[in-house]
């Protein structure tokens, strides 16, 4: 897949945990992980929008897209 989801760099940056963000945004540790780990397929409007929220951040800062033809 070629988006892949930089919440790790932005975690660390705000200097907050998995299970700390994943309590504020309502979401389980488990899902967080999933994202956090590029695993996830799918990603609700909700969610980017609470997490974006949580960390004080825009979608860009999170999501990115890379060309794998190159």
């Amino acid at each position: 897949m070629a988006i892949y989801v930089n919440l790790d760099v932005m975690m660390a940056k705000r200097h907050i945990g998995a299970g700390d963000l994943a309590e504020r945004v309502g979401i389980t540790p488990a899902n967080l992980s999933i994202l956090k780990n590029n695993k996830a397929k799918a990603i609700r409007f909700s969610t980017l929008e609470a997490i974006c929220r949580e960390l004080e951040c825009q979608p860009g800062d999170i999501l990115e897209y890379r060309d794998e033809a190159i």
